[in-house]
């Protein structure tokens, strides 16, 4: 049976399972027959260093046993803050003492950045290293080893992963449903002041306000955005279409054509009225809204476009593609100044920091 399945198998994923004594000194003394045959049987070169514990020098490894803990002794003890009343004018008692334990990542991150203690800076200059050993057994020096690393590292028993607890919180509440849309809902658009919000669904409609529902696209709607400067809603669809639609009455006033396949996505620059669209054509296009005239063809994805966002800083505009390419784009030439090709897979999605 597989660990995975093993760990199905259990109450609780997140905990490791206890590791078996027997096993564990078994898997040691097999190791140790494996890796180091060779060398058990040779002395220990350094004459200050002896054995605890160990009636028979020369039977070392036979009767030695490797515990759990091997070579992690404990030489501190985390007690955690000192004792303290819960308030103000409480008498500090055992009853109403409160001591807080740090964690176990803040232990293991403390134990970690403690010093060595003299013990074990003995231990590593007295002990026989795997050099010497190399050396007494004739080995020459470019067979040894590279070095680096503890040379009891095979014996150490290694934690098993485990899952970090997340933080609880109050349960979600659902607070409404709205149903109204005859297909998927594709894209939501929130207007800039926070008082009402947009839908674009498969059904070929935009809703808005629970009431109004704006037709004319023939094809699934993929993306909506409200304007903050005007009273404008630009939408798109796979229809190949991009309006702008006027909130005041209600219809499209605008058509910006020029895309060869469906639209995907679009976003407005924050500063000027440009607004930028990308497209299963493999190009993402910029727009003087007043005008309707196409500014740049954003050419050099290799795959659909799949996402795009604006913002006032360089690099103005940022496309994500089913290429697995980020690109990014200088808004005054047309031109892309920089691309990240570090996802495996399509980027369908990209999100701007709200202050970084």
């Amino acid at each position: 049976i597989s660990l995975k399945r093993t760990h199905d198998c259990l109450a609780d994923n997140a905990k490791p399972i206890p590791l078996d004594d027997v096993s564990h000194k078994l898997k040691m003394s097999i190791k140790l027959r494996t890796d180091y045959g060779s060398v058990l049987h040779m002395p220990i070169l350094k004459e200050n260093f002896r054995e605890k514990d160990s009636p028979n020098t020369g039977d070392l490894y036979a009767h030695k046993q490797y515990p759990a803990n091997q070579g992690q002794e404990l030489e501190y003890l985390i007690t955690g803050t000192h004792p303290y009343p819960p308030g103000p004018g409480v008498a500090l008692t055992a009853d109403t003492k409160i001591q807080r334990m740090p964690s176990e990542s803040a232990a293991q991150s403390l134990a970690v950045a403690l010093p060595p203690s003299q013990s074990r800076l003995e231990a590593n200059r007295t002990a026989a290293g795997v050099g010497d050993i190399y050396r007494h057994a004739g080995i020459p020096e470019r067979a040894q080893p590279p070095a680096g690393g503890n040379k009891n590292s095979a014996l150490i028993a290694k934690k098993a992963p485990t899952m970090p607890k997340p933080q609880w919180h109050p349960p979600w509440k659902l607070y409404r449903v709205i149903s109204g849309h005859l297909g998927w809902v594709r894209c939501i658009a929130v207007e800039p002041g926070n008082q009402w919000f947009v839908t674009g669904s498969a059904d070929r409609t935009i809703k808005w306000q629970l009431k109004l529902s704006l037709t004319g696209h023939i094809s699934t709607v993929r993306g909506l955005i409200v304007s903050g400067r005007s009273p404008y809603l630009f939408s798109c669809g796979e229809d190949k279409q991009v309006k702008c639609w006027d909130l005041e009455y209600n219809k499209v006033i605008r058509h910006y054509h020029g895309h060869l396949s469906a639209v995907y996505g679009l976003d407005l620059h924050p500063t000027i009225d440009v607004l930028v669209t990308c497209s299963r054509d493999s190009t993402a296009r910029i727009w003087d809204v007043r005008t309707k005239a196409s500014v740049h063809t954003l050419a050099g994805h290799t795959n659909a476009v799949a996402t795009v966002k604006c913002q006032a800083a360089e690099p103005q505009i940022i496309t994500g593609s089913h290429d697995t390419t980020i690109r990014l784009w200088d808004l005054v030439a047309g031109k892309n100044s920089c691309h990240f090709d570090n996802h495996k897979k399509s980027v369908r999605a990209v999100v701007l920091h709200p202050r970084q």
